[in-house]
């Protein structure tokens, strides 16, 4: 594994894969979605914590998308596997594909 030597937060990971931001958080949510290591937890204050990747789990993230918007029964099950809020998966399904 490469040393970490920056990190990138979700609102920003969420613009450069032209993505909702919702998704992002949804899928980074469950640690277990990426390889241990690409999720990190960074630490403002004792209750201000936020949660970045770094750059193979940006690539790691970026495969998964591409892989199920291959077809919309893909992306509609990737939604359901990912996301539990109803109006998150609404949202994403009428954004146009980053």
């Amino acid at each position: 594994m490469a040393t970490v030597r920056h990190v990138f937060t979700l609102d920003y990971v969420a613009d450069i894969l032209g993505e909702h931001p919702d998704l992002i958080d949804a899928i980074v949510s469950n640690d277990d979605n990426l390889t241990y290591g690409s999720i990190i937890s960074v630490s403002f204050a004792p209750d201000d914590t936020r949660t970045a990747l770094t750059d193979d789990g940006i690539e790691e993230l970026r495969d998964m998308i591409t892989n199920a918007r291959r077809s919309p029964d893909g992306w509609g099950q990737f939604l359901e596997d990912f996301v539990d809020d109803p109006d998150v998966i609404k949202t994403v399904k009428a954004q146009p594909a980053g």
